[in-house]
């Protein structure tokens, strides 16, 4: 029996050091030595005295406690951190260690089988005690306790415990198991009775054969739980990889048809451009043809002038020599130019020049020059002269030159003009070189020739001077009327010749005004496009855009918010590959500026961009941008987004599903970076998260995101029906019989299974991480659910919504209505635990109340929901405390919607009508917590008549609990009406005299005092001064300490407020000195912040009160030696106080005004709460 008990004990203590009670081992180790067992003691002994779990200076620095410095903790720290950080380094070292040696014993293992192989067993014992050994050392294949073995263990250690007679040990093995109720074993095999004596024996029983197999069965039946698990996650891979791919293979399908369609194009273009060289080749012979009789009019012209001009007197030969030569001089520079722009000559014109002869080609030349001088003159003295026949230099140089005909055509007809201008005397000459015109069909420039080369200067110098003087004239112009220039700076840009000048002239349009508010941006705008459309998308890429570039980083947001502007305008203008490089690069950085109306500005522009795109290559960039913006920490920036980015970049990239995907894997991954509530694993507050700002406005705008492609879901659902015969009789609901043909499973329809299949459960698991305080987010998600099936109808509200929901909650439902394939993703959102129960109750439950139940055409399914939840739920038994306070924090949330209120009223009048207590009970914590989001008229009309019903109840926890809802009432209204119903109310709960009702209305008004009216105060105040001034109806000690308590709590409370000096010198004080009469029943921290809170509202008089009540109040000496020796502000004279009635105080000095006092009261409040702790703790310590 000894050797049994030994055993037993051996196996218990081990139990306990392998599970990490220390705290039981350490008891047990004092039980044992107490007992005389020492043998059993010794592992213990050894235990708790190694160095290696409790360092000797640990120890004695536990035992002797020191007041620790500031200066010692950092120094202590950094020691810490450095020998941490050694610590990490050696046990990498040893890590490394170990896997070596790991090798190198595996390698000598094999060595020794293939050694062993060869010989044979040396004797039956050695095999005898192999086995025994393999039998003793049968746990460490067991691997780790598994948490139904830790919970049967466990219990069997505590009966054990208690029938040994240790029961100190049995305690604190209570208190350390936290996670399990000891008392309550539930049927098993392991539950039996002596457990751990049934464990021993079954232990020495058996055969290790018979241990080996069954522990080979559960290493069995593990590894194919595992495999059949992972075979499940490597199917559903499969199948998200086989959609994924299914999605490429048609965005690649309709890639293809439109290439081929490009191609096509492309052909047929190529075939009409082959048609028009045919036809220029044409063209080209027969001006072959026209040159040469041209050549022969030329000569004739030519002999009839000379024969001319010998009639002309010397002063006219003179001026006309002076012209030729100035011309000449123009020809020549000219020439100059046409050698700069050669490249930019037409292809056909080395055509014509391999056809005509050198003297031919200096003709034209000489014509060709001629022509672009009256070009240039025409141009510059705004005459009329149609571009096809005079076309200016910058135009030749962009591409656009004339075919060799119309060019010489036209040098023709300007060498004629300034022959018949020269002799301008001779009318038959002019007549006859008209006639010549005429039979040629040339048609004349209309200039007078005398005055060619001074209109030609005067332009081309009014551009100059205009060029040099507008940087000047600028800065000295009011800004008010700087617009006015922008007719000369755009001219002056668009006709100087000098690249430089164009720049400079560009850079002063930008910056023409400093900080330009919105209108002026607007008219800076509106010149850039209107130059843009002039000078062409070459100029406008290369003088415009680099404007853009160099201010984008600009030290005033008004001129950055220029640059995001002109993105969106200027890109119509410019080459399609310029948009989706340089602009989108340029929007890129705009977006990450701090300024919030530049990113603004940014958002809009780039959906501007979008259309403009050539293609979709940088459409996953645009994405990116996109969420980004989305989740902007700015507002505005996040409705622009809505409004224009998030439709825009749909239509463009046509990508719907990609870009739910990603949304959803947003919002659920901003959930899970959140930190827990508690790290304590297996709570349900393990699981529920804490929300910053910055996740919380995250998730609340993907939401939103969410709930604004709700449309395009929809569209593309109705859209893509594999039944449309069915869709086209039902329009855009979902009708039953859609749902039927649904359900077949015969066709696969993705776009409408991605609300159910992947957004509903994704929306659940979200849930799931939201606290009870969560409201916002919560009424987010509720209404994307009521969005849902207003768009799809009633019937896939019915057949699909409510179904997905009740099965999240863990009730039953009907899923006839869903392919066969969807069943087993439907049925594992089912709660499978007691821990996910709770979680569905907590979170989802109010989704499924007020966002799929709170549709208008559930009425009636909601009210019978509801009565199961509250009126046959508080039938039961023994109904669970924590489920019904998480379904009334359910029906809370459903009630932040006020449609719902008569409804939940109907059914609250049902339940404090009702003969059952716990109903009646449960109806008051429901008005408690529906109060915050009713009004006054509803409070007096319904919440106020029931918790007055409530309230006079026979029953004490019945009317005890309408009590909390009353003080929930006086903290949200102040109207009067209401204020005089709950002051009766109270008078009728104290008239009843008892300790509880007195505790209940006291904390009930407390926590409304901040909030509630002063008439409520000082009612509060009254009945505090009568209540403490009276003897307490109970001598227990608790009892007291418990009112006295409570009165305290009010006191501090209504000292953060305004009272009046009546109500201070009548009331207030002489409360706190009734409070001061009974020590024994006051808490230490009280009795500070009382004394403090006199000392404050009766200004020198304090002291003297507190030396005449003397040893009665105890409170003199601690008074002085913490104000002081003197003891305050007043003088100090005697007061005879009677010690058999209330004390009243003397006549005080007027009280400092409220101004001076407020914030120190609310800095003492939290001082002496902290005081409060430490001396309760002290206290509670003594009492134990």
């Amino acid at each position: 029996m000894d050797v049994e008990r030994s055993s037993l004990c051996n196996c218990v203590v081990n139990f306990l050091l392998e599970e990490n009670y220390v705290l039981t081992a350490f008891e047990l180790l004092h039980e044992l030595l107490d007992d005389g067992r020492e043998a059993q003691a010794i592992r213990l002994k050894a235990f708790f005295s190694d160095p290696v779990h409790f360092p000797p200076d640990q120890i004695s620095r536990f035992n002797s406690p020191r007041v620790a410095e500031p200066q010692t903790l950092l120094e202590e720290k950094e020691a810490i951190a450095e020998k941490l950080a050694i610590s990490k380094y050696e046990l990498r070292l040893a890590q490394e260690d170990i896997s070596k040696l790991k090798i190198e014993l595996q390698k000598r293992k094999e060595a020794r089988s293939v050694v062993l192989s060869d010989t044979k067993a040396d004797s039956t014992i050695s095999g005898r005690q192999e086995a025994y050994e393999e039998k003793r050392d049968g746990f460490s294949d067991l691997g780790p306790l598994k948490g139904n073995e830790r919970q049967d263990l466990n219990r069997a250690v505590k009966e054990y415990l208690l029938i040994a007679g240790y029961r100190l040990t049995a305690m604190t093995f209570y208190e350390e198991v936290t996670d399990q109720n000891l008392d309550v074993w539930p049927n098993s095999p392991a539950s039996v009775s002596d457990a751990l004596r049934h464990y021993y024996y079954q232990y020495l029983s058996s055969t290790t054969e018979a241990a080996e197999g069954k522990n080979a069965m559960n290493r069995q039946n593990l590894s194919l739980l595992e495999g059949n698990k992972e075979l499940n996650h490597e199917k559903e891979s499969f199948l998200r990889n086989k959609d994924f791919a299914e999605s490429q293979i048609g965005t690649l399908t309709k890639s293809l048809e439109t290439m081929q369609k490009e191609i096509k194009d492309k052909e047929s273009l190529v075939q009409d451009l082959k048609k028009s060289w045919e036809h220029q080749r044409k063209e080209l012979s027969d001006c072959r043809a026209e040159i040469a009789a041209l050549k022969m009019h030329i000569e004739g012209s030519r002999s009839n002038l000379y024969s001319a001009a010998n009639d002309v007197d010397p002063g006219q030969l003179q001026s006309s020599e002076t012209y030729k030569e100035e011309i000449k001089l123009l020809q020549i520079e000219i020439e100059n130019l046409k050698a700069k722009n050669m490249n930019a000559s037409d292809p056909v014109e080395p055509i014509v020049s391999k056809e005509v002869s050198v003297k031919e080609e200096d003709k034209i030349v000489e014509i060709h020059e001629d022509k672009n001088i009256l070009a240039h003159v025409s141009d510059a003295g705004n005459i009329a002269v149609d571009n096809g026949d005079a076309p200016p230099v910058a135009m030749q140089t962009s591409g656009n030159n004339m075919s060799k005909s119309e060019e010489f055509i036209h040098e023709l007809s300007v060498l004629s003009s300034n022959s018949v201008k020269c002799m301008e005397n001779k009318e038959s000459v002019s007549n006859q070189k008209g006639q010549q015109l005429a039979e040629d069909n040339v048609i004349p420039v209309k200039a007078n020739n005398p005055y060619d080369e001074t209109v030609l200067e005067k332009g081309l110098g009014t551009i100059q001077i205009l060029a040099d003087a507008l940087p000047k004239i600028v800065p000295y112009v009011l800004i008010n009327h700087r617009e006015e220039l922008l007719p000369l700076i755009m001219c002056a840009i668009e006709r100087h010749p000098d690249s430089y000048t164009r720049d400079s002239l560009t850079h002063t349009l930008f910056n023409l005004i400093k900080r330009p508010d919105e209108q002026q941006r607007r008219i800076i705008m509106d010149a850039c496009v209107s130059l843009a459309k002039s000078v062409g998308e070459m100029r406008t890429e290369t003088e415009l855009l680099p404007q853009c570039w160099e201010q984008i980083n600009h030290m005033y947001e008004e001129r950055r918010l220029l640059v995001a502007q002109s993105c969106g305008e200027l890109a119509e203008f410019v080459r399609p590959e310029i948009r989706d490089s340089l602009i989108l690069s340029i929007v890129q950085q705009l977006i990450e500026d701090s300024a919030t109306v530049v990113r603004e500005a940014a958002v809009h522009n780039l959906a501007m961009l979008l259309p403009l795109f050539p293609n979709i290559d940088k459409y996953y960039k645009v994405e990116e941008m996109m969420f980004q913006l989305v989740c902007d920490p700015a507002g505005v920036v996040v409705e622009t987004s809505m409004k224009d980015l998030v439709p825009a970049v749909v239509k463009w990239g046509n990508k719907l599903d990609h870009v739910l995907r990603v949304l959803l894997s947003h919002i659920l991954s901003s959930a899970q970076r959140c930190p827990p509530l508690s790290g304590v694993e297996g709570s349900v507050e393990s699981h529920l998260r804490f929300f910053g700002e910055r996740e919380r406005w995250n998730v609340d705008v993907l939401l939103r995101m969410l709930a604004e492609l709700l449309p395009f879901v929809h569209h593309k659902a109705i859209e893509t029906c594999p039944f449309s015969s069915v869709t086209q009789t039902t329009g855009t609901m979902i009708s039953t019989s859609l749902l039927e043909l649904y359900a077949g499973g015969c066709i696969e329809w993705p776009a409408f299974e991605w609300i159910h299949v992947d957004c509903f459960p994704d929306l659940i698991q979200l849930a799931c991480f939201l606290p009870q305080k969560e409201d916002s987010l919560r009424n987010r998600v509720t209404r994307f659910l009521l969005a849902v099936s207003e768009r799809f109808g009633d019937s896939y509200l019915t057949h699909i919504m409510l179904p997905v929901f009740l099965v999240a909650v863990g009730e039953s439902a009907d899923l006839a209505f869903f392919p066969s394939t969807v069943h087993s993703r439907i049925k594992g959102l089912k709660p499978k635990t007691i821990l996910s129960e709770r979680l569905a109750t907590i979170c989802v439950l109010p989704l499924l109340l007020a966002g799929v139940l709170g549709a208008p055409s559930k009425h009636e399914d909601l009210v019978q929901f509801l009565r199961k939840l509250l009126v046959e739920g508080t039938k039961e038994e023994n109904p669970s405390a924590n489920r019904y306070n998480e379904i009334v924090d359910a029906v809370r949330f459903f009630c932040t919607f006020e449609r719902h209120h008569s409804m939940i009223f109907n059914i609250l009048w049902e339940m404090v009508v009702s003969s059952h207590i716990n109903m009646k009970i449960s109806a008051a914590k429901l008005l408690k917590v529906i109060v915050p989001y009713t009004d006054s008229k509803v409070a007096s009309a319904h919440i106020l008549p029931a918790l007055v019903t409530l309230g006079s109840d026979p029953n004490f926890k019945v009317k005890y609990a309408s009590i909390d809802a009353f003080g929930a009432v006086a903290q949200h209204f102040k109207n009067d009406i209401i204020v005089d119903k709950i002051r009766v109310q109270m008078d009728a709960f104290l008239e009843d005299g008892s300790h509880e009702a007195t505790i209940a209305v006291v904390r009930a008004l407390v926590v409304a005092v901040p909030h509630t009216t002063e008439r409520l105060r000082e009612y509060l105040l009254s009945k505090i001064f009568q209540l403490s001034a009276a003897p307490p109806s109970s001598s227990a000690l608790m009892r007291r300490r418990e009112r006295a308590d409570a009165f305290c709590e009010a006191i501090r409370a209504l000292d953060g407020t305004d009272l009046s000096a009546t109500s201070i010198r009548e009331l207030f004080l002489p409360t706190m000195q009734n409070l001061l009469k009974d020590l024994d029943a006051l808490d230490p921290a009280h009795k500070e912040a009382l004394e403090i809170i006199m000392r404050e509202r009766s200004g020198g008089t304090f002291e003297t009160i507190s030396k005449v009540m003397g040893s009665h109040l105890g409170i003199a000496s601690s008074v002085s030696s913490f104000f002081g020796g003197d003891g305050g502000l007043g003088k100090k004279e005697p007061l005879e106080l009677s010690p058999t009635k209330p004390v009243e105080p003397p006549n005080p000095v007027p009280p400092p005004a409220a101004e001076d006092t407020r914030f120190r009261r609310i800095m003492r409040g939290s001082f002496t709460d902290m005081l409060r702790g430490k001396v309760k703790s002290q206290d509670d310590s003594q009492i134990l």
